[in-house]
């Protein structure tokens, strides 16, 4: 058995988004060659490649778009992790200019993702189960939990 999650992302920035607050956003994806921008941090979303257990490939890019920027995840994260990632998740939320679904969490073992939601209006992100017994909780807080 094994501890990992898939997390996607895929969402749109504003093209009013601060310059620093693009460059932690490369950052994480791995596409910032300047030193850590979080004390003893290290970039979660900048995994490429094919995934090790979820199948398929782990992306991260930030492009240029119609509506400012758009940002695709896709990521094998750890329970250790969740901490640093509930921040980055709610951050970005945040800053989202896309309301309902931003992404989505699933435990290797199970086939049902639970969905992130972002509501840029109030600047939070929710979790939301799809199915009952989560193995997630710790992310986002679960909105009914």
């Amino acid at each position: 058995m094994s501890d990992l999650y898939e997390l996607q992302l895929h969402l749109n920035m504003p093209d009013s988004l601060p310059a620093h607050d693009l460059a932690l956003l490369r950052w994480h994806l791995g596409e910032g060659g300047e030193e850590s921008q979080e004390p003893d941090g290290y970039p979660l979303l900048s995994a490429r490649g094919p995934a090790a257990r979820i199948g398929g490939t782990l992306v991260g890019d930030l492009a240029r778009s119609a509506r400012g920027w758009a940002l695709t995840v896709r990521q094998e994260v750890h329970p250790d992790e969740f901490e640093r990632l509930r921040e980055l998740v709610t951050w970005i939320a945040a800053r989202t200019s896309t309301y309902g679904t931003i992404g989505y969490l699933r435990f290797l073992e199970q086939d049902v993702p639970d969905v992130l939601i972002a509501d840029p209006a109030t600047g939070t992100a929710q979790r939301l189960p799809m199915t009952s017994g989560s193995a997630a909780p710790n992310l986002i807080p679960d909105p009914w939990g």
